[in-house]
């Protein structure tokens, strides 16, 4: 082994448990005595994986999520395009595996990692996923509406003022109904003493709101709300559970899905206690097509990306951004990942160089002339550097990977409906459920509203008929109102109301929180 190829080896040589990416590639030959490694420990220090379309990241996801499950490490992968069911059912042999794991030296067998489905909404094959709209938060929802900045704002004053009345926000209608109302003559003087919100912005809100819902939007957000630490089971013989999110149904809408990712990622943020650095992840969520989440993301949103993902190390939490280019996430959560797999990139543009020059610039001193080294990696090849067991960067190492051992493909749609159908999470969120909340409270308080406006309208029309009758029914006719306004159907709506008002909710890093 030539002396570099041995430096550069020497840097992978761990002594604790570790996963195998594959072998050192060096001069156009593959030296499978020289193993590129990660060290599991250095999971929960986040990562990136990067490359041109077609040059196998979705691949490295798969491999890279196989050996976290065999080291008993949950994942979560987010199948955009569909094709990561595969990982639930073991692989077939073929001459292109068997050449390849010859190459880099790896013992390959066909196997099948213990999965579970789900899908935003339920819209598409899974385990429905939903969040509520408290939970979700008025910096998030801000980003799925694409609201901008003064109007992100105000929608976090409808939630502070929700907050302060009691008005659980459950689904899209109550959100709407609560805006509705405050733009209504009845909420106009509850605006004014909200401060800051102008009429003219709550009506953008309302009709951003009315469209989302018309576009289908409705099923992503309600009841029973997903428990992010479903993520972080185990199977029964020990290995981590493979949480893939089914989203080939909804690809149409990026800024739905991407966003729904960072509710995951924050909700997991705000349930999980502080453990410090773990011997394995507690959990390693991989965030696929990560530029469309930074696109049009205001400053308080990537300000709270990157506060999450610089503080949910602690809670033994790693996070892989998967995109095309590093040039995709910005500097600063760029600088949170430590350990990098960048496949190959082009140079057949303008553009495509300056991004070429600018991947080369973001990696440790390297003994390869890197841009030519990334411009000529084949499919399934990347540049690695990860975080030694002491957390120092390792060299560059240009890597043939191993071949995933579970099947490079998706499973046909009926073995994924039975696996989705015999999973003991179906029963739980399969069934949406409607409790009530805010939409149902200001329907009942305008009801009362309508109701007392006519008793009203009736005593004075009785009283107006008494007078030109020359009778005095003015007494009569106020028993009259007492007898309406305290009759049985408004000491129920009283009590209803009773239930909700007064209670002072706080919020985290993105305005998300639970329901109590």
């Amino acid at each position: 082994m030539p002396q570099e190829a041995a430096e550069i080896a020497a840097g992978y040589a761990f002594a604790g448990p570790a996963l195998d990416l594959g072998a050192l590639l060096w001069d156009g030959k593959c030296l499978p005595d020289a193993q590129v490694r990660i060290p599991l420990p250095m999971l929960n220090r986040h990562g990136l994986v990067a490359g041109a379309t077609g040059t196998g990241k979705t691949k490295t996801l798969q491999l890279i999520a196989e050996q976290l499950a065999a080291q008993g490490v949950p994942v979560f992968l987010a199948d955009v395009k569909g094709d990561l069911s595969g990982i639930s059912a073991p692989g077939e042999p073929s001459d292109p595996v068997r050449e390849r794991s010859g190459e880099v030296g790896q013992e390959w067998e066909a196997t099948g990692f213990p999965c579970e489905f789900y899908a935003l909404g339920g819209i598409g094959p899974g385990i429905p996923v939903r969040a509520t709209v408290t939970s979700f938060g008025p910096v998030l929802l801000s980003k799925v509406l694409q609201l901008n900045q003064t109007q992100e704002q105000s929608l976090g004053l409808i939630f502070h003022y929700a907050d302060q009345k009691g008005l659980e926000l459950h689904d899209l209608k109550d959100l709407r109904a609560v805006v509705a109302f405050l733009t209504s003559d009845e909420g106009k003087p509850e605006l004014k003493n909200i401060g800051g919100l102008s009429t003219v912005t709550a009506g953008v809100i309302l009709r951003a709101l009315t469209a989302f819902e018309a576009q289908g939007m409705a099923p992503f957000f309600g009841n029973p709300e997903f428990d992010v630490s479903e993520f972080l089971r185990t199977a029964p013989d020990g290995r981590g559970q493979v949480s893939v999110l089914e989203l080939p149904a909804v690809q149409d809408k990026p800024h739905l899905f991407s966003t729904f990712l960072m509710w995951m990622l924050a909700d997991l943020f705000n349930n999980l206690p502080e453990v410090g650095d773990v011997e394995r992840p507690k959990l390693v969520f991989f965030f696929d097509e990560a530029h469309l989440l930074f696109n049009g993301a205001s400053k308080a949103f990537l300000e709270s990306i990157t506060q999450t993902v610089r503080l949910i190390r602690s809670k033994g939490v790693g996070v892989f951004f998967v995109t095309q280019t590093p040039k995709d996430v910005p500097g600063d959560v760029l600088a949170q990942l430590g350990n990098r797999v960048q496949h190959a990139l082009r140079a057949f543009t303008p553009d495509d160089q300056k991004a070429l020059r600018a991947t080369v610039k973001t990696f440790p001193h390297s003994a390869y002339d890197l841009e030519e080294t990334l411009t000529s990696l084949g499919t399934g090849e990347a540049a690695v550097t990860v975080l030694s067991e002491k957390g120092a960067p390792t060299p560059v190492a240009a890597t043939r990977l191993r071949a995933p051992e579970s099947r490079m493909g998706p499973v046909d749609a009926a073995e994924l409906d039975r696996a989705v159908k015999g999973s003991l999470l179906y029963s739980r969120y399969a069934e949406a459920v409607d409790p009530e909340s805010a939409f149902e409270v200001l329907t009942a308080q305008q009801t009362e509203r309508n109701a007392r406006q006519q008793a009203e309208a009736e005593a004075a029309k009785a009283e107006k008929e008494s007078a030109k009758a020359g009778r005095s029914g003015g007494g009569q006719d106020a028993s009259m109102v007492d007898q309406v306004v305290g009759s049985g159907i408004f000491k129920s709506l009283a009590r209803s109301l009773g239930t909700q008002i007064g209670r002072e909710i706080s919020r985290s890093i993105f305005g998300t929180r639970r329901r109590s």
